[in-house]
């Protein structure tokens, strides 16, 4: 055979990494092209958003159902340093999550940069995390 076996392992991965690509990346594509939309309709950057929405909010079922998948997978890494920083990632997952909710519940300028700002900082903390798990 001239490439590596495909194993469940690497299924999880390729699935979690794809998951975050679109979460993570997703948003901050987002959040680049907004001035530009704005300048289109006023109206277009909430109807690109609505359409991100379709494929973001699957990308995260799919991440935290890895996520839990990994940490099945990683026995004996639930402890000592690796499980602070689980439970950091974790913490922050769900603020990411919590966060972009309440960025599509806003009505307010300062409520869609708020709760923006902080769901993509949170999914960038949990990537950085994610990435020193992993090392």
């Amino acid at each position: 055979m001239l490439v590596l076996p495909v194993t469940a392992d690497s299924i999880r991965l390729f699935l979690h990494v794809l998951a975050a690509t679109i979460w993570v990346g997703g948003q901050f594509t987002l959040a680049g092209l907004v001035p530009g939309l704005r300048s289109l309709s006023p109206d277009a950057p909430r109807a690109v958003a609505r359409r991100f929405n379709r494929i973001a909010w699957p990308a995260f079922v799919v991440l935290v159902i890895t996520g839990i998948w990994n940490v099945f997978a990683a026995s004996g890494m639930t402890h000592g340093k690796h499980g602070t920083t689980l439970a950091l990632k974790l913490a922050v997952v769900t603020v990411s999550g919590l966060a972009a909710w309440a960025h599509t519940m806003s009505r307010s300028k300062f409520g869609l940069a708020f709760f923006g700002a902080l769901s993509s900082l949170a999914a960038l903390a949990a990537l950085f995390l994610g990435v020193l798990l992993a090392s």
